[in-house]
């Protein structure tokens, strides 16, 4: 049984999510990347802890004329990643924004915040402690910094996520061992009744 996870990236432009997630499928990165209009999709599946995953990624614009756009694309997300550039103190500032939008779209979600640039962390304009505090305002469940420019961390971002909404929604049946969703009162592979906890 395939796992299918639709994640969204958001953050403002230039925050680096389109090279995020190409450095994630395709582990390159290029310096001169054109802005993504509305919104770009990509997937990618990989296995974890034996179970075969397919993650949707939905890339969203960041310029402001494209948020309008934002609610109907992120209808049935598992998790958000919500980015910005360390060295750019507005990208910050305007998470409140974008955390508007997705809980206003959504419902309940993993959501990660991703630290991006930080190969350019000699330039860094948030403090540790207003990071700390936006954690705690939006109920982040997890933080993350990463440069796509280098590569660092950007495998455990994905990881990160993907291991939490996996936790979150999938139980193990106890007779059979497969990973079924927390939701069933029955083992899709076995028959065995699942008693809830």
């Amino acid at each position: 049984m395939m796992i299918k996870l639709k994640l969204i990236v958001a953050g403002d432009k230039d925050v680096g999510k389109t090279s995020l997630i190409h450095r994630y499928i395709n582990n390159t990165f290029e310096s001169d990347t054109i802005s993504t209009i509305g919104v770009d999709f990509m997937v990618k599946r990989l296995m974890m802890d034996e179970t075969p995953i397919q993650l949707s990624l939905w890339d969203f614009a960041g310029e402001r004329k494209f948020r309008s756009l934002f609610p109907s694309y992120i209808t049935g997300s598992s998790g958000a990643f919500i980015l910005f550039d360390i060295s750019n103190r507005d990208s910050f500032l305007n998470l409140a924004e974008w955390m508007e939008l997705i809980n206003s779209s959504s419902g309940q979600m993993v959501k990660l915040l991703v630290i991006s640039k930080i190969d350019l962390q000699e330039q860094a304009a948030v403090l540790e402690d207003e990071v700390a505090q936006f954690v705690q305002n939006y109920q982040i469940d997890s933080v993350l910094k990463c440069s796509a420019k280098t590569g660092e961390n950007v495998e455990q971002v994905f990881e990160t996520i993907t291991k939490m909404i996996v936790k979150q929604t999938l139980q193990e049946c106890p007779n059979c061992h497969e990973k079924i969703s927390k939701d069933l009162h029955f083992c899709s592979f076995c028959g065995i009744q699942i008693t809830k906890k």
